[in-house]
Parts: C-alpha cells; sequence; structure tokens
C-alpha cells in the first residue's frame, strides 16, 4: 500500500479500512482527492480485499470541508488560479467517485461524524451508509460560508457561492425528490443522520457507541456471501449510479472551476447578477 498524507488505511483480513484525516490539519500541497482517488484504485485491484470501510480518522468528523476563513489567505487564492492544482483536485474527485462507483467491492461509509461538503458526496457514492445519529450532513458550496460543524469552532466552506462541482449534483438526486435535492444543493439544507435514517435517504442511523458494531455486522455479512455473485450484484446495482455520473460529474466539474474564474480574488466577490 503506498503512503498517504491524508489517509490511513489499514487492513484486517479480507477488509480494508480508509481513516480520512481532518482537511485543517493537512500540510500544504496535499490534495485527499487525489490521494482517494488512487487509494481506491489500488484496493480494486488488490485481490486480498472484498470490502472497504470509508471513515474519518477522528471521532466527530467523517469529513469536513476546509475552514471558510482558510479561502482569503494568500495561498488559497493562489491555489485558485494555479491550472495544475486545480486539474490535481477536481480529476482527483472524478476519478475517485467513478472508482468507486465502479469498484467491483462493496464500500461501507462509517459515517463516524459530520460529514460537509466532499464528505457528504464520498458518503452518497458508498454502497451502505451507516452514521451517528447526531452526525451533521450538508453540502456547503452555496453555503455562503454559513454551514458549520457540530462542534461549533468555526464555518465551513466558501464565503461565496460556487456550484457543487465534486459530485453532489450527481449523487443527491438519486437519493431525494427533485423538489428536495435542489432544496438541499441550492440552499445547503443541514440534515442530521438521524433525519436522513427516517426518511429512507440512509441504510442506519445510530449512537454513536454503537456504530462500530453496526458496520462490522454488516461487514461480516456481506463476507458470508459468495465474492464474484456479490461483485457483480454491486455492478448492476450500480448501472443507474454511473450513468448519472457520466451525464454530469464533468460538468459539475467545469462549472464549478468557471465559477471561481468569475469571482474576485481580491475580495471574493461574484456579481450578484447575470447580465
Amino acid at each position: 500500500m503506498s503512503t498517504y498524507s491524508s489517509l490511513e488505511i489499514e487492513t484486517e483480513g479480507q477488509v480494508a479500512t480508509i481513516r480520512m484525516q481532518p482537511l485543517h490539519s493537512l500540510p500544504p500541497g496535499v490534495d485527499p482527492h487525489w490521494e482517494l482517488s488512487i487509494a481506491f484504485a489500488a484496493l480494486r485491484t488488490d485481490d486480498q480485499i472484498r470490502v472497504v470501510i470509508l471513515t474519518g480518522a477522528v471521532d466527530g468528523e467523517f469529513l469536513v470541508a476546509f475552514p471558510t476563513e482558510s479561502y482569503s489567505t494568500d495561498a488559497a487564492k493562489q491555489r485558485l488560479s494555479d491550472a495544475s492544482g486545480a486539474w490535481k483536485t477536481f480529476m482527483g474527485i472524478v476519478r475517485c467517485l467513478q472508482t468507486m462507483a465502479e469498484m467491483e467491492k462493496p464500500i461501507v461509509a462509517c459515517v463516524n461524524g459530520d460529514a460537509l461538503g466532499f464528505g457528504q458526496s464520498l458518503m452518497f457514492d458508498s454502497d451502505i451508509i451507516v452514521a451517528r445519529e447526531d452526525a451533521k450532513i450538508s453540502d456547503i458550496h452555496l453555503g455562503l460560508g454559513q454551514v458549520m460543524p457540530s462542534h461549533g469552532r468555526y464555518s465551513v466552506g466558501p464565503p461565496f457561492g460556487i456550484v457543487p462541482g465534486d459530485g453532489a449534483a450527481a449523487l443527491v438526486p438519486l437519493y431525494m425528490s427533485p423538489a428536495k435535492a435542489k432544496e438541499y444543493l441550492m440552499l445547503s439544507s443541514e440534515y442530521t443522520g438521524l433525519e436522513l435514517a427516517q426518511a429512507g435517504i440512509i441504510n442506519y442511523a445510530v449512537p454513536s457507541d454503537q456504530l462500530r458494531r453496526t458496520v462490522d455486522d454488516i461487514v461480516r455479512r456481506l463476507l458470508e456471501r459468495p465474492a464474484h455473485a456479490l461483485a457483480w450484484t454491486k455492478r448492476l446495482a450500480n448501472r443507474q449510479l454511473v450513468q448519472q455520473l457520466n451525464l454530469t460529474l464533468d460538468a459539475g466539474v467545469a462549472y464549478e472551476m468557471v465559477n471561481f474564474l468569475q469571482i474576485d480574488k481580491q475580495g471574493f466577490i461574484e456579481k450578484n447578477t447575470l447580465a
């Protein structure tokens, strides 16, 4: 297994667990989108692995977007204007989500805390979703920097509005009615894991002390099934999801990049008119 700066990967028998480090803790230049794409590609071709668990390395945070204040730094402004950096980030998103959908091995999302931004896209692209009851779930692209994690120490996401180009615009309409999906995306509506489970959008929401036990039971039951039958079943069940990603993901990435070009990098203010 390769060495990653934003991930920890642990294998036990036929199960691999990916633990994602908090984005705000990563050193400059580390792109978790790219590293996740490499990790999933490697696990897909690893014949010793049959099931993948995706979770956060820190309890209380599955994956949370960058703090709002980080967008005003000189480094952030430079990153938004850097063609090679934008390529790596956005192609990391595309390759990661496409590989998750196409890989024949079930991915169980163990949502051990807030999933805000790319975290909720990873959650929705997983095959079975188990979340903490109190986990906060939201897309932050049109949140105008007003979405706050459960710990409440800072807001997350850009202070301006951009297209949800990290996969949510492709994935969320598969889980919600059109009206609910548009409200969720356009207003950055927030839900708890419990609310999503009660609405039938995710599989389970449980208290934090029951989360790992629930995930381990699901993994055990998956491993009891014949490997080839399980793999083909996932491929069949995911044909619509893969088609939706193919239709929408590239466009979402392109539109978000265009949005960044429309924003005044000095003040991070978008001209609020279509004229």
